[in-house]
């Protein structure tokens, strides 16, 4: 096993929040479980279509405490 799978699977997921906005400037949030913000961004415009798009439309990424 190398060394990057083993520090991948040893970094514990938490849950993000991607908020961004449409053109018409309504707000939406698509929530994801990531090792960091970065990640959670690079998942949001993977798994988003108008965020693969639009990338500048996200506004905030916040990890969400319980």
């Amino acid at each position: 096993m190398s060394q990057t799978s083993f520090e991948i699977q040893n970094k514990s997921l938490r849950p993000y929040t991607v908020h961004y906005r449409d053109c018409e400037n309504h707000r939406f949030e698509s929530c994801f479980y990531a090792c960091d913000a970065y990640e959670a961004r690079l998942m949001a415009m993977e798994f988003n279509r108008y965020i693969h798009d639009h990338p500048n439309s996200i506004d905030l990424i916040r990890l969400e405490i319980a």
